[in-house]
């Protein structure tokens, strides 16, 4: 009997092996304090050093991840880079936009829609407001949820010192145990000489600073610099031609949490909890085999909670891990190991740095600030792990070596 429309089933589509997908080329751009060229000239210095590093020809970037920069982004990067890509991502979910774009372009990869995507990030914040070309304040406008909030006054840096609080309040961390974050940041960024600021910094020096929003000083937030960066991923079969060892993506997750604070459930608690549970999970590693980590710290809290929520600790012992110097390039666990927001450089949205950092350490790559194991060997397994806005969103990627 001849079947009807309701009962013909569609032949099943064949199933691919995914693609493994490799970072094959990194590069800053011109970082710190960089007064005469534009966004623009950053993104195009950032993109050349990454495929120079990559040793493949342009001609292979067929996709491309930007946000942040003009009014049809990623249109106008890709015009202005000469690249006409069949696959693009403008994702912007704030700090955690670059871990979440690397997520999306694995995948695409993965799938065959891409072969090599382009993730590239400038940005002149700093040279901006000492032109005058905008304020140090940036608004998030007034639309939607946040109208409720906005006639209140509170700040972005004012949100993350309430969380903060919070913390400080329900687990009895410290300002101080909060100071040591930046004294290991600025002592890793020391090593650097790509870092902003690599004098030496105590905890008195911490906790003696201007109050910028209780209970955080100016050394307890991020820098403000000019900087670009890039990152180039390739499919598998692209390895062979390139002019480095692959750093592979084992596994990605990301996550929104708010946007509002009164629909934050809970202050000490980051979105980092999941994207980095999923990320571990997909990548089959667990936290305590990871040898760096990388982590968005535009404030001191922020490092410590997303090391909590990441599995590096339990919920309420960020304090006591954060101490004895074991964020330190030569610590238990190295954290920002180019001296992160607080020390090297934050001219926005860092997250694409970090993971720039982290191949490089996994490469061997970072020169005078490269961790080493006990042993002397190279790390093999580390983490990045961004966030946006104030703790709204997190993308966490897991990275390997071999």
């Amino acid at each position: 009997m001849p079947s009807t429309p309701s009962t013909v089933r569609s032949a099943p589509a064949r199933i691919r092996t995914p693609r493994k997908v490799a970072v094959v080329g990194t590069a800053l751009s011109d970082c710190g304090r960089v007064d005469g060229p534009t966004p623009y000239t950053l993104h195009a210095q950032a993109a050349r050093r990454a495929l120079a590093d990559s040793g493949l020809d342009r001609s292979v970037v067929d996709g491309l991840c930007s946000a942040g920069l003009g009014a049809l982004a990623p249109i106008d990067v890709a015009e202005y880079l000469g690249l006409r890509p069949t696959w693009v991502d403008s994702t912007a979910v704030g700090g955690a936009t670059w871990e979440v774009m690397a997520a999306h372009a694995a995948d695409a990869i993965a799938a065959g829609h891409a072969n090599a995507v382009l993730l590239v990030y400038g940005s002149t914040a700093r040279a901006d407001i000492r032109a005058g070309r905008r304020t140090s304040d940036l608004s998030f406008g007034a639309r939607g949820p946040m109208q409720f909030e906005v006639p209140y006054g509170h700040t972005l840096i004012a949100k993350y010192a309430m969380a903060a609080r919070r913390h400080m309040h329900q687990y009895g961390t410290t300002l101080e145990q909060l100071a040591e974050v930046a004294v290991q940041a600025r002592a890793n960024a020391a090593a650097n000489p790509d870092a902003m600021f690599r004098e030496p910094i105590t905890v008195d020096d911490v906790l003696g600073g201007p109050v910028i929003a209780d209970p955080f000083t100016k050394l307890h937030c991020c820098i403000r610099s000019d900087g670009g960066c890039a990152v180039l991923l390739a499919a598998e079969e692209y390895v062979p031609d390139t002019a480095k060892e692959p750093v592979w993506i084992l596994g990605t997750g990301e996550h929104v949490s708010h946007t509002t604070m009164s629909e934050w459930d809970d202050f000490t608690v980051s979105p980092a909890a999941v994207s980095g549970r999923l990320a571990f999970e997909r990548a089959g590693v667990r936290p305590d085999e990871i040898d760096i980590a990388e982590i968005y710290d535009a404030f001191t809290y922020m490092t410590l909670v997303t090391l909590e929520d990441l599995g590096f600790c339990a919920k309420g012992e960020g304090g006591a891990f954060v101490g004895k110097g074991r964020l330190l390039r030569d610590g238990e666990l190295p954290v920002n190991t180019d001296g992160g927001g607080l020390s090297a450089c934050h001219p926005g949205m860092r997250g694409l740095f970090l993971l720039v950092e982290a191949a490089r350490q996994l490469r061997g790559e970072a020169g005078a600030h490269q961790v080493r194991r006990a042993d002397g060997r190279l790390p093999s397994l580390a983490v990045a792990s961004g966030t946006g806005g104030w703790f709204c969103s997190s993308g966490t990627v897991v990275l390997g070596r071999g």
